[in-house]
């Protein structure tokens, strides 16, 4: 008997109702209870991975120790569980067809005429198997919706799954709309009732319904739900609407989710212990204070695009009990309206990670206002690069500095390509990519806020600053805090007589959670709170 248990979890009527926070709360509460658990999530695009993709159109890049670069949804189940992800918790149809088809060319199907069934299904079973280990529960989100062409091989897979392990091993977890129709007074369940039909036609049938809705399902519209979708009264599940995304794994538990889980699964546990997410609910809803942080970048329309350093900036705030207002400016504003106009009004200025030049003298702009202005400053990968670039042309007077990304003929390349990147024509998977060794100089505030000599962040970059440059710098007053183990890295930087003015090469945001913030996103809002807090006396 196959000791580990499958949740899948799949999506109808439309994309963004939350498969990702869905299963990642389910994780929490299957933690609650004392059971080991890891995710994993099934893209159903062709590219290889998400690397070389444009943050409108998929979000965020998050980054796994192990370097791989994938679906944001990971980052929601590493601030909700516990789970050690790695390349294997996410895959693309790309990378099944690219193993099939190398597969095929070394000859491992000979005599067979490769098809979708069963040689794409088959890779596809092999790597959800994959994760497996020592876990007790496996939870698999399948992206896209059902209906998509592109979907089907994955659908197809785990139905097959059900049969291969029983039905006492496997669950279905469907995540649908209900509506409320304001014009009719009442919530309709016809987008529900048809998507579970699409899942009905592929030969699955949910053991459990998520409604997405904006209130509290009556026992009626749950009764009419599970009538015609054949489901139990108790497996149909309010999603509600939640002021913060932790409150999910709360409202799923007082629905009753993990109960019947358990229970469709056959598994026994201890109680479970959800005391920490009402903490921190807690903590986001009777907060007394505010601060309001200006992120300066060039993807702001799509939130989506900074989606872990939204929430490690709002788990700054929980450790200092303050509510993190985040003011999203785009870059390329400040070049046209100024920077007084846009951040004038901000507690702290934040310029995340990126790619290209389009609003380059913007991130400038504002990284020079919150130098002069002693506003507190954290600048991330991109971030810290421009912030180098500001300090050699405005503080050690070299004009013309900039970054070899933006131009060839530059005359202070203070950010240069890293030499194992020079001979790299690839563009997908072949950053510096994952968790690194950085050793932190006593008496920085680097040093004062992980209160260790030495760290491992995770890295997504290709430029450097340009060594050449350490001893201007350092003479002008830029501490370099944090250097690469070999001494050829510069990992982080700071600026003395200032309040908090920090940069990292690195992505701290990837591993700040709810229950365990980042040292550097907690000490930087505690910073800021006491910049506030000056501006009132």
């Amino acid at each position: 008997m196959n000791k580990t248990k499958y949740i899948f979890v799949t999506g109808g009527v439309m994309s963004s109702l939350g498969k990702g926070l869905a299963a990642a709360s389910i994780g929490a509460l299957l933690e609650s209870r004392g059971l080991r658990v890891t995710l994993q999530k099934l893209d159903p695009y062709i590219n290889i991975d998400p690397g070389t993709m444009n943050p409108y159109q998929h979000g965020e890049v998050y980054v796994t120790d192990d370097g791989a670069e994938t679906d944001l949804d990971l980052g929601h189940y590493q601030r909700f569980t516990h789970a050690n992800l790695t390349q294997k918790n996410n895959f693309t149809t790309g990378k099944v067809y690219d193993s099939v088809i190398t597969k095929e060319r070394e000859g491992k199907y000979l005599g067979q005429t490769v098809q979708v069934i069963p040689h794409i299904t088959d890779e596809i079973k092999s790597r959800i198997l994959d994760v497996a280990d020592d876990n007790d529960v496996v939870i698999v989100e399948i992206g896209g919706t059902v209906g998509d062409i592109e979907s089907l091989p994955f659908l197809e897979a785990v139905r097959q799954m059900r049969a291969d392990l029983g039905r006492g091993n496997t669950l279905f977890v469907h995540l649908t709309y209900v509506p409320y129709v304001a014009p009719a007074g009442e919530l309709k369940t016809k987008p529900t009732q048809h998507s579970v039909k699409e899942l009905l036609q592929i030969g699955i049938q949910p053991d459990v319904i998520l409604c997405r809705t904006d209130r509290f399902l009556s026992r009626e519209i749950k009764e009419k739900i599970a009538l015609f979708c054949n489901v139990k009264i108790e497996a149909v599940i309010t999603a509600k609407d939640v002021e913060t995304i932790y409150e999910v794994p709360i409202i799923f538990h007082q629905e009753g989710l993990d109960e019947i889980i358990i229970e469709s699964l056959n598994m026994w546990t201890k109680r479970p212990d959800i005391s920490q997410w009402k903490a921190i609910v807690d903590k986001f809803t009777n907060v007394q204070s505010d601060v309001t942080i200006g992120v300066v970048g060039k993807y702001v329309s799509l939130k989506d695009a900074y989606k872990s350093l939204h929430e490690a900036l709002a788990h700054g705030g929980i450790a200092n009990d303050s509510k993190v207002i985040i003011k999203y400016v785009d870059s390329e504003d400040i070049e046209s309206n100024g920077v007084e106009t846009l951040l004038g009004d901000v507690h702290g200025i934040l310029v995340p990670g990126g790619f290209g030049k389009r609003g380059f003298e913007g991130k400038i702009k504002a990284i020079g206002f919150a130098r002069e202005r002693k506003v507190p400053f954290f600048g991330i990968c991109l971030g810290m690069q421009m912030a180098v670039v500001e300090f050699a042309r405005n503080v050690c007077g070299l004009q013309g500095a900039h970054s070899s990304e933006f131009g060839s003929d530059i005359p202070h390349p203070v950010v240069d390509l890293m030499e194992g990147q020079k001979t790299i024509r690839d563009k997908g998977g072949t950053m510096r990519l994952g968790a690194y060794t950085c050793l932190l100089k006593k008496g920085t505030l680097a040093h004062s806020a992980y209160k260790s000599d030495e760290i491992s962040e995770r890295h997504r970059h290709r430029y450097e600053v340009n060594n050449r440059y350490h001893e201007t710098f350092e003479k002008h007053g830029l501490v370099l805090s944090g250097i690469s183990p070999d001494g050829k890295l510069v990992e982080m930087i700071e600026i003395k007589n200032h309040p908090w003015f920090v940069g990292c090469q690195f992505h701290p945001e990837f591993k700040s959670t709810p229950l365990n913030p980042h040292p550097l996103f907690r000490d930087f809002i505690k910073v800021v709170m006491e910049y506030k807090s000056s501006l009132s006396v």
